[in-house]
């Protein structure tokens, strides 16, 4: 009993003594979400939404940042996760749930499910599904060189799923691809559209969540120890506009993000030993 308290005291002091940069620590996630890889805020509800990467239950949880608790649990029992990597969420509070990881590149099975109303109490829930191929891959895997077909972060903006590649290039240069499909059920096929480099980092530069503000149209890109705002793009070229690059002075593993409101982000890292397993808030016009 002595070393589980002792155990305790130590997360604590050690959580206490890190420096989170330009993050501010909002609440510690619980075990359920240790491998947290997506989350999302809608306006029908206070709570953040959140999931699990592989090897976790089908479960979209609804964590309360201020007791840190779950308050809602929904078992999505008609489906699976292989390797949930992201959320987005529409205007109307729908919450989608991109079931996409491909670490290898050779996954050719990628789904976005589609969850509606999950602020109303229901016995049986019915999970709309989109299937998808990437257009100008013929390879699983591909050779190592060519390997950025890997997708971790995605958005809902006028009726269409957006997805930004994390590339797992064996010559990493930065290179993030931008697809576009329709946010409808069935089998679509997802189009590029547009391109940008981030650095040739590895470590800093690989894209791992995105969100979109809709009131004022910017799309923030999140990386471990990056956040990049996309401003001002021409229609849905989200590269096409200004683009402003901030260090957060911290590294760890994030994975989601979501807007809190037009001024503030939600960012998550996984729990890694004893660090990461965070909310934070991230300031934009500071």
């Amino acid at each position: 009993m002595r070393f589980i308290v002792f155990l305790l005291l130590l997360s604590v002091t050690i959580s206490s003594c890190q420096d989170f940069g330009k993050l501010q620590i909002v609440a510690s996630v619980p075990a359920a979400l240790e491998e947290i890889s997506g989350i999302e805020k809608i306006p029908q509800s206070n709570l953040i939404w959140a999931v699990s990467d592989s090897h976790n239950s089908a479960t979209l949880y609804g964590f309360n940042p201020t007791t840190q608790n779950i308050d809602e649990a929904i078992n999505l029992t008609s489906i699976k996760n292989k390797d949930w990597e992201d959320m987005a969420t529409d205007a109307e509070g729908n919450l989608y749930i991109g079931d996409f990881g491909n670490n290898n590149n050779k996954r050719k099975q990628l789904a976005i499910y589609k969850v509606p109303s999950v602020t109303e109490s229901t016995e049986q829930r019915t999970i709309y599904t989109t299937t998808f191929e990437y257009e100008d891959q013929t390879k699983f895997p591909p050779k190592k060189k060519d390997r950025n077909f890997d997708v971790e972060s995605f958005i809902y903006y006028n009726n269409h799923f957006y997805l930004f590649t994390r590339n797992r290039s064996s010559h990493f240069d930065g290179t993030v691809k931008l697809y576009k499909m329709p946010a409808t059920p069935g089998h679509h096929t997802a189009k590029v559209i547009s391109s940008y480099k981030t650095c040739d980092d590895k470590k800093n530069c690989q894209v791992t969540g995105a969100t979109i503000d809709f009131k004022s149209g910017t799309v923030a890109l999140l990386s471990n120890s990056k956040v990049w705002l996309l401003k001002d793009y021409k229609n849905d070229d989200f590269f096409s506009g200004s683009i402003e690059e901030i260090d957060f002075d911290h590294h760890s593993q994030k994975e989601s993000i979501c807007f809190k409101d037009a001024n503030t982000l939600y960012i998550a890292d996984e729990q890694n030993g004893t660090l990461g397993g965070n909310v934070y808030e991230f300031q934009l016009n500071k």
